[in-house]
């Protein structure tokens, strides 16, 4: 499907507008993990219940990144791009305003709806807007942009939180927000109706059984150590999982318009790369929700310059994407992402060997190996997938790479919180992580390197699913631009 708002002519004004709701999205999500000690602190709520601030918003992402892929095929990706927009500003607005951590998660959710409906379109427009040939270097353009949001979002987020509110770095989403909306509304042209795809209709069903599917998994990941293991709940939610698992197997298989597209499974340039993109994120958020943590309390630094420290990874993703997407290009996905995945697991292994008392520079080298990493992955992976499926199925892929990332996400806050939690309260008494002292340091630092160990357990699997399904050197061009059916396996 193309967009008649993209013609080629118009091309980077689709980018500029793709690029703002990417950047605020992403700064969003930097800047709240960087605030989650001082809201825990704040609110006296426990490690795990202020993950859920995080987990709730990238979960509300995860389970409706599908069902808005599938509409912005159906009804245009200008659309829900639009009210997307709306809905991830007016839930900024009701975060800044939250009186209690119940609140804030539940406001939480609502902003993940709007930020599920910008990044179910927002590959799938860039895709649609560039020819081939381009491809690699826009995603490059937009994975510093990406960059740009996290890198903004730590820096920024110290500053405020030094001398506001962590109410404040929701607040300035608000004026962003209100004025892209505006400018998205006047400047992207509506689809003509012909290029939609309305044929086969809505499929409500796997719509539901997915949002059930994927809450009821990551709330048994998050929530089975303070249940129990083996409690009710734990059995009761994982039933509840695995029912509507099969349930929405067998509606997907016998829909006529499936939420999930099964002949994307037959692709194998799309299938590895989502496998592999989701275990990098796994790593990436276990460094990313749990360094701030480590920085503000055994590491003794102040909140501005723990915001400073976080840019590290972003700033050199900034400069390694736009790099690794034009290098895709001319010289296939597999060298980069391979190399990517085997850097980030050599910087989670450095990571679990982190002291207390490590020296600035010593976290520095380290942190900048994860952008690395994730700066030489994210472009031709992205790249890859996406360009190995046909232009009307784009959006439904764009979604399902964009799902796959947040499952990631959220996956990583909830192992690395389940595994520090359960390796801190086995050597403290029984005691959950509250309120960080220094008789504390001991046990803190042991519960980080499992938590930054297991990660790069992740990562070296994340290596494993990179290997197969990109294209080499020789047969890059041929293989991003073949036919539908000799994609598949």
């Amino acid at each position: 499907m193309r967009l008649h708002a993209v013609a080629p002519q118009n091309k980077w004004l689709t980018f500029s507008l793709v690029a703002v709701a990417v950047f605020m999205s992403t700064l969003d999500g930097s800047v709240v993990n960087l605030a989650l000690p001082a809201i825990m602190k704040d609110l006296g709520e426990s490690l795990t219940a202020v993950g859920w601030v995080l987990m709730a918003y990238l979960l509300t992402v995860s389970a409706l990144l599908l069902t808005f892929g599938r509409l912005s095929d159906i009804l245009g990706r200008r659309w829900v791009y639009i009210r997307g927009f709306v809905i991830f500003t007016a839930g900024s607005l009701g975060c800044g305003l939250a009186g209690s951590a119940a609140v804030l998660i539940a406001v939480r959710s609502f902003q993940g709806i709007g930020a599920a409906m910008l990044m179910a379109c927002s590959q799938a427009m860039i895709i649609d807007a560039f020819p081939a040939s381009e491809r690699g270097k826009a995603l490059g353009i937009l994975g510093t942009v990406v960059a740009s949001g996290l890198m903004t979002g730590p820096a920024l987020g110290g500053v405020i939180l030094e001398y506001f509110s962590w109410r404040m770095i929701f607040f300035i989403n608000v004026p962003i927000g209100i004025v892209a909306s505006s400018a998205a509304v006047f400047l992207l042209r509506r689809e003509r109706p012909d290029i939609l795809d309305r044929s086969s209709g809505f499929d409500w069903a796997g719509a539901v059984l997915t949002a059930i599917c994927f809450s009821a998994f990551l709330m048994v990941l998050s929530m089975m150590q303070t249940w129990g293991y083996v409690s009710a709940k734990t059995f009761g939610v994982g039933g509840i999982f695995t029912g509507s698992l099969l349930l929405l197997i067998r509606v997907e298989q016998r829909s006529a318009a499936p939420l999930f597209e099964p002949s994307l499974l037959k692709i194998r340039m799309f299938v590895w790369p989502t496998v592999s993109s989701l275990l990098l994120f796994v790593s990436l958020y276990a460094v990313l929700f749990l360094l701030p943590f480590y920085l503000m309390n055994p590491a003794r630094f102040s909140i501005a310059h723990s915001g400073y420290i976080m840019t590290i990874p972003f700033i050199v993703l900034s400069l390694m994407a736009p790099f690794s997407g034009v290098m895709s290009d001319r010289i296939g996905a597999r060298i980069l992402c391979v190399s990517g995945m085997a850097v980030m697991a050599a910087a989670l292994w450095a990571l679990s060997w982190l002291s207390a008392s490590a020296s600035l520079p010593a976290i520095i080298w380290r942190l900048a190996l994860v952008g690395v990493g994730t700066g030489l992955f994210i472009s031709p992976n992205t790249a890859t997938s996406m360009g190995a499926v046909p232009s009307n199925r784009r959006g439904i892929a764009s979604s399902t790479v964009a799902t796959a990332r947040n499952v990631g996400m959220v996956t990583g806050v909830a192992l690395s919180t389940w595994i520090f939690n359960t390796v801190f309260q086995l050597q403290n008494g029984g005691q959950a992580f509250r309120v960080y002292h220094p008789q504390l340091e001991g046990v803190f630092m042991t519960s980080f390197r499992s938590a930054m160990f297991s990660a790069c357990v992740v990562a070296v699997a994340g290596l494993c699913a990179a290997l197969p399904g990109r294209p080499d050197k020789e047969t890059t061009g041929k293989r991003l631009t073949t036919p539908w059916h000799s994609s598949a396996v």
